[in-house]
């Protein structure tokens, strides 16, 4: 939940950052649509890969901040990685998925 909400703020701030110029919209619309996602931990997946994807061609592209996109994208591809946790909708919606059973 932690990753969560701190890949949420991070994509938050970027989209907020990217609002006074709209040099590239369509990049605030998939930060602030991916952060919103992440906050809830609807779609986690989903939500985390478009960040990751959006990221890393804002570090390549040179529209951002290098270190900082690089970040954003790290966060977001170990959200796709880790998945949304048990307190997100997500887990309410379709239940979770235990990987380790105790024996």
């Amino acid at each position: 939940m932690c990753l969560r909400i701190v890949g949420a703020i991070a994509a938050f701030h970027f989209a907020a950052a990217d609002i006074p110029s709209m040099s590239t919209p369509l990049r605030s619309l998939v930060e602030g649509a991916g952060g919103l996602l992440l906050s809830v931990g609807l779609w986690t997946v989903i939500a985390g890969g478009a960040l990751s994807v959006v990221a890393l061609w804002s570090a390549f592209s040179g529209h951002g901040d290098f270190w900082a996109d690089i970040l954003l994208a790290t966060i977001a591809a170990g959200l796709v990685m880790l998945g949304p946790g048990a307190w997100s909708i997500d887990a309410r919606l379709f239940g979770r998925r235990l990987l380790i059973r105790e024996r």
